[in-house]
């Protein structure tokens, strides 16, 4: 039997654990060749032990540029080519304007923003030499509207929204597609380790939505699944939300902060 992505090599960031672990661990069933990257090597090494010839994990910090330069290399002496690089890698943090630290703040830039910036740049060679590329950089409903007390995070994702669109532009002549994934609040590491204020508010949120859970990283794999795959082949800087409605109405006119 066929899979979505035989014949194709990806590279995902932060696929260790929580989106990016089910990224990778999807595209290997559809039969994608994957390079996992992380900075967490110990659970990176067990996946792609799990996962068998098909996967290699190599170390990635998204904020240095030896190190894209390196990953991509593997990928293409491993693997012979890159197909596919999903920009998943992220950090968040809540604080107001005055609360949140600096060193927080330029974190979250350098790995939210200029982690993608660099990963596409990196990249591009590789995936223009397939004729057939494909990008999809993970943003968020806060790179859409804006959220209260997370103005270094919505900013990055905001970024990344509007990165992906130019990206599009430049790189479809080339044969290369670049989309932007929106998720709402997924059951990731990122939430379930967020402290209990943070988790109260999020369980509120939840429940003024018309799905009212939590979305699963499987969840999100199934629509990077379907961006990375020649069936999204007319598909380029567009903006997917995968939110259970979350942005449809008007709820938050009865969310008293």
């Amino acid at each position: 039997m066929s899979g979505r992505l035989d014949g194709k090599v990806a590279l995902i960031t932060g696929a260790a654990r929580g989106q990016g672990e089910a990224e990778a661990r999807r595209f290997v069933a559809e039969g994608a060749k994957v390079v996992i990257t992380d900075v967490r090597d110990d659970p990176g090494e067990q996946l792609a032990a799990e996962l068998g010839a098909a996967a290699c994990y190599q170390r990635l910090d998204v904020t240095r540029e030896a190190d894209w330069d390196a990953a991509v290399a593997v990928a293409v002496n491993l693997f012979d080519k890159l197909d596919i690089l999903v920009n998943n890698a992220g950090i968040g943090a809540f604080g107001t304007l005055e609360g949140l630290d600096l060193k927080t703040h330029h974190e979250i830039i350098d790995i939210n923003l200029h982690g993608v910036y660099l990963g596409m740049r990196a990249a591009k060679a590789a995936l223009v030499a397939t004729g057939n590329g494909a990008i999809i950089n993970i943003s968020s409903i806060d790179g859409i509207v804006g959220v209260l007390g997370m103005t270094s995070y919505a900013g990055s994702k905001f970024a990344v929204t509007g990165m992906t669109r130019s990206a599009a532009i430049e790189l479809g002549p080339l044969g290369v597609r670049v989309n932007s994934i929106h998720p709402g609040v997924i059951n990731s590491p990122m939430v379930q380790e967020a402290p209990p204020e943070t988790r109260a508010r999020l369980d509120r949120l939840m429940d003024m939505q018309p799905i009212k859970r939590m979305g699963e990283p499987h969840e999100i794999a199934s629509l990077a699944l379907f961006l990375a795959s020649d069936e999204a082949s007319y598909i380029t800087g567009a903006q997917f939300v995968i939110d259970g409605g979350h942005l449809a109405g008007p709820w938050r006119e009865h969310f008293d902060e």
